[in-house]
């Protein structure tokens, strides 16, 4: 059985992040309203990032620490940026310059394939 992290982006563009054993019945409890204070208020939400866990307690502290980052780094994490998730997972007095641009390869292939 796996475990399901989720990050949903609510109507007003707040960010909700969970955890299931059932990520298609989550979602739709989500949609449904009644289910969860917070999305039930910022209908309708989109699921905007999922990973999957051998265990419930994985899937529970990914959703702990997931839950505790900024907004940059969900967005970065959204769009699988690693170079931006590793920029804002610093402390903002040890970032040197701005963030890395969005897009860039941090793809070890150079010859244009990959997995």
């Amino acid at each position: 059985m796996a475990f399901w992290c989720y990050i949903l982006r609510c109507a007003d563009g707040k960010f909700y992040t969970g955890h299931t054993d059932d990520l298609e019945r989550r979602i739709a409890e989500h949609h449904h309203g009644g289910y969860c204070a917070f999305t039930t208020k910022r209908r309708p939400i989109e699921l905007a990032w999922c990973a999957d866990f051998p265990t419930r307690i994985e899937a529970i502290e990914a959703e702990v620490q997931v839950g505790k980052w900024s907004r940059a780094k969900k967005e970065a994490l959204i769009k699988r940026d690693w170079n931006r998730v590793s920029y804002f997972a610093r402390a903002p007095h040890e970032r040197i310059g701005p963030p890395p641009r969005q897009g860039v390869s941090t793809s070890l292939d150079t010859n244009g394939g990959g997995d």
